[in-house]
C-alpha cells in the first residue's frame, strides 16, 4: 500500500531569516537577451519578464553560520519510492529515493545553505523545485505553501500543494501521487488564470541530479537553444544542432567548460521527456504531457568558478550536481501569453530508468531510440495523458480532505475582492497582518494606520488607492507610499516621485525616503537616489535589508568615502559584522587607497564567505584584482589583469572557460 505521512527533517544549515519590510524597487532582474533563431521557431522572448520582485519583498537577511535546523517533511512511499517533500520550502521534493538501488534519484542536499539565485534572493541547491509566474527560481521558493491531503478514486493518498501567485495574479496547484504498483511518482499540476484578460505565464520544473562527471544527457531532439552566461544581466541565445553543439557534444555535462544553458527544441508529435543516464545505464528519467514542450540542461561547467558556487550550496567534499529541467515555454527567456479564465493542467512523472550503456554513450540516434524505447516499456505512450483526462473530473477539481499546513492570506484577499471566487475547491484560510492593511482599503476605502509591511502593485488595487488618496486618505502618508510604489512599477516616474513627495510632506519617514530614492534611481540619478538611501538609514540604521541597499547605490553612485563613513559612524556593530557589509566596505576602501583595510577583510580567516552575492556577479574577483592592481600602482609596476591567478576562494566567475590563463585552481 502506498503511504502519505508527516515527518521531520534535521539539517545543518543557515536559517532563511525575516523578511525585509521594505518594498523591492531594485530593478535587478532586468538584462539583456539577444538571440539568434529562426522565424519559424516562434519563441516569446522577453515577453512577460519583469525586472524586479514586486509586490513581493526580499529575503535578503541570512547568513553563513550553521546550527541545526528543524523542517516538517510530508512523505509519499510505495514498494519502489520513497518521496520527501518540504511544505515550509515551496513544496521542494528534496528526495526520491529509488528503494531497489538505494539511489537518491534527485540530489538530496546534505546542508540547507541559501545562496542568492532566486527572484527574492533566498534559495537553496538540490532536489526538484517548481517556478511559476515569472522568469526565475520562484517568490515562494523560500517560503510556505498550502499543504493538503485527499485521495485519488482507487484510495490512492495524494498530497496537495497550492497557492496565489501574486506576479500576474494566478492560482497553482500540485497534487503528487504515487501509485501502489507504480515505478513513478507522479505530478499533476494546474495553472489558472481568474482574470478577465491576458496573463504571461511561466512554469518549469528544477530537477538537481548528483553528477559522478560521466552522466549523459537524452532528449528526443535535433537542434537546441544554447544560452551563454555573458555576464550578470546579459544572455545569449543561438540555435545549434546536436549533439556538437560550440564545438563539443553538449550532451555531455562534463563538456561544458562554463556555466551554460542548453535548451533542448522537441518537435511537436515526439514524446516530451529528458533523462540523465550514468555509465552503468542506470540513471533519472522526467517526462510529461505535451503541455510542458520545454527541456533544459543546466551546469556549472568544469571552470573554478562552478566548482566554487557548488562548494558555497553544499558541503565539502558533497557530489556536485547538474539540472535537468523542464518548462511550459521553449527557453526560460519567454513567458506564454494565456487567455483569459482558463485552466492549463498537465502530467509530469519521475523515476528511474536503466538503458544499455553501449547504446547510450555512442551515436546520438542510437542514444535516443534506446532511451526512447526503455521509457515506452516503463511507461507506454499515452499513459500519462489517460491519467491526466482521468483525474480532471476526479480529485484534481475536488477538495482537500485535511489542511496540513496553511500558506499566505493573499488569495481570501483576492477571494473577498472578485465578484466569485478565485477556485471553488481551494481553501486559502483567513487573512493575516500582512493582508490587514489591503482589506481595509477594500472593505473601508482606506489603509487606515497600519504600518507597510507589504506591497500591491496589481491595477485593481492601484485604482482603489487612487480613489483613497483623492478622498479619505489625502492625508494618509501610508496611501501616498503604496501609490508611489504602484506608479512606480507602472514606470510612470513623475506620478511615483509627486506620490513620494506627497507622503514625506505628509511625515518623512524612512519608507517615503527610500520610494524617493529608487524612483531617482531609475530615472538615472543615482548620485541624487544615494543620498535619499542615507537619510533613510539615518531613521532605521538597525535594518539590515535598508544597509545592503544604501551601501550598493552609494559605490553604484561612486561615493566611496561616504560609503566607509555610513559603515564606521551609523552603522550598529551587529550590521558591521555582517559579511555583505564587510564586503561592500572593503570595496569602498580598495577606491580611496587603503587596500591594505580592503585585503585584511578579504583575506580574514581563511578569505571572506559572502552568502548571499548575487549569481552571476563577479564582484568578488573584480575586488581582488581591485586590490592587486593598487598594490602595482604603489610599487610603480605595471598591471595586466589578465596575468592575475583569482584564487579558488575569490572566483564565482561563471562565464569563464575552464583554460582561461586568470582561473585559479581548486586546492
Amino acid at each position: 500500500m502506498t503511504e502519505l505521512y508527516c515527518g521531520t527533517l534535521q539539517i545543518d544549515g543557515a536559517p532563511v531569516g525575516e523578511t525585509s519590510e521594505f518594498p523591492a524597487m531594485h530593478d535587478l532582474l532586468g538584462g539583456e537577451i539577444t538571440a539568434r533563431v529562426e522565424e519559424s521557431d516562434g519563441l516569446f522572448i522577453g515577453y512577460g519578464l519583469l525586472t524586479n520582485p514586486l509586490p513581493y519583498s526580499m529575503q535578503d537577511r541570512y547568513g553563513s553560520e550553521m546550527r541545526p535546523l528543524s523542517f516538517e517533511t510530508v512523505e509519499l512511499e510505495n514498494d519502489f519510492l520513497h518521496a520527501v517533500f518540504l511544505p515550509e520550502l515551496g513544496g521542494r521534493l528534496w528526495s526520491l529515493l529509488d528503494k531497489e538501488t538505494g539511489r537518491d534519484l534527485v540530489h538530496r542536499n546534505v546542508v540547507f545553505k541559501p545562496g542568492n539565485f532566486a527572484i527574492r534572493n533566498a534559495w537553496v541547491a538540490g532536489g526538484v523545485e517548481w517556478n511559476v509566474g515569472r522568469r526565475g527560481h520562484d517568490a515562494l521558493t523560500s517560503s510556505p505553501l498550502f499543504t493538503a491531503r485527499l485521495r485519488d478514486d482507487d484510495g490512492t493518498p495524494v498530497l496537495r500543494f497550492y497557492e496565489f501567485s501574486r506576479t500576474y495574479g494566478a492560482v497553482y496547484q500540485m497534487d503528487f501521487f504515487l501509485p501502489e504498483k507504480s515505478r513513478f511518482l507522479l505530478a499533476r499540476m494546474r495553472v489558472v488564470n481568474p482574470l478577465p484578460h491576458l496573463i504571461p505565464m511561466y512554469w518549469w520544473s528544477n530537477i538537481a541530479i548528483a553528477t559522478r562527471g560521466e552522466e549523459r544527457i537524452v532528449v528526443p531532439a535535433e537542434t537546441a537553444f544554447v544560452s551563454t552566461y555573458v555576464n550578470d544581466v546579459t544572455h545569449a541565445i543561438v540555435k545549434l544542432p546536436l549533439p556538437d553543439a560550440e564545438g563539443y557534444d553538449c550532451t555531455y555535462p562534463v563538456n561544458h567548460p562554463s556555466a551554460k544553458d542548453v535548451f533542448f527544441n522537441i518537435p511537436a508529435g515526439r514524446r516530451k521527456y529528458e533523462a540523465a543516464i550514468n555509465r552503468d545505464g542506470g540513471g533519472m528519467i522526467h517526462a510529461s504531457t505535451p503541455r510542458l514542450q520545454g527541456r533544459k540542461l543546466f551546469v556549472w561547467g568544469q571552470n573554478p568558478g562552478g566548482h566554487h558556487w557548488q562548494s558555497k550550496l553544499t558541503a565539502p567534499g558533497a557530489p556536485e550536481y547538474l539540472e535537468i529541467q523542464a518548462g511550459l515555454a521553449q527557453t526560460q527567456m519567454e513567458c506564454l501569453p494565456m487567455p483569459p479564465e482558463t485552466a492549463w493542467e498537465w502530467l509530469e512523472a519521475y523515476g528511474a530508468i536503466r538503458c544499455d550503456p553501449a547504446r547510450i554513450f555512442g551515436d546520438w540516434e542510437e542514444a535516443k531510440a534506446e532511451t526512447s524505447a526503455q521509457l515506452e516499456n516503463l511507461l507506454p505512450d499515452g499513459t500519462l495523458e489517460a491519467i491526466l483526462d482521468r483525474t480532471r473530473d476526479g480529485f484534481a477539481r475536488r477538495p482537500a480532505e485535511e489542511l496540513l499546513r496553511s500558506g499566505s492570506g493573499w488569495g481570501t484577499l483576492e477571494n473577498l475582492r472578485r465578484p466569485s471566487p478565485l477556485t471553488a475547491h481551494l481553501d486559502f484560510g483567513e487573512p493575516g497582518p500582512e493582508q490587514a492593511a489591503w482589506r481595509s482599503l477594500l472593505e473601508r476605502g482606506s489603509i487606515g494606520e497600519h504600518p507597510p509591511v507589504s506591497w500591491m502593485v496589481a491595477p485593481e488595487w492601484h485604482a482603489l488607492l487612487k480613489r483613497a488618496a483623492r478622498g479619505t486618505d489625502r492625508d494618509n502618508w501610508r496611501t501616498w507610499l503604496h501609490l508611489a510604489v504602484c506608479e512606480f512599477q507602472r514606470r510612470d516616474f513623475e506620478r511615483a516621485m509627486a506620490a513620494a513627495e506627497r507622503s514625506l510632506e505628509l511625515e518623512e519617514t524612512a519608507f517615503g525616503l527610500y520610494a524617493k530614492a529608487n524612483i531617482l534611481r531609475s530615472g538615472g540619478d543615482v548620485v541624487a537616489a544615494s543620498g535619499w538611501m542615507v537619510r533613510a538609514l539615518a531613521l532605521r540604521p538597525d535594518d539590515e535589508s535598508l544597509a545592503k541597499e544604501t551601501l550598493r547605490m552609494l559605490l553604484e553612485a561612486e561615493r566611496f568615502d561616504e560609503t566607509v563613513r555610513v559603515v564606521e559612524r551609523v552603522l550598529p556593530k551587529r550590521l558591521r559584522e555582517i559579511p555583505m557589509i564587510r564586503f561592500l566596505l572593503a570595496s569602498a576602501f580598495v577606491r580611496t587607497r587603503r587596500r591594505w583595510e580592503a585585503e585584511r577583510i578579504l583575506e580574514l580567516d581563511g578569505g571572506l564567505d559572502v552568502p548571499d552575492i548575487r549569481e552571476g556577479e563577479n564582484s568578488l574577483s573584480e575586488l581582488y584584482l581591485a586590490i592587486r592592481r593598487e598594490e602595482a600602482a604603489e610599487a610603480g609596476i605595471p598591471f595586466d589583469p589578465e596575468t592575475i591567478k583569482i584564487p579558488f576562494r575569490f572566483d564565482l566567475r561563471m562565464n569563464v572557460g575552464k583554460h582561461a590563463e586568470n582561473a585559479g585552481s581548486n586546492p
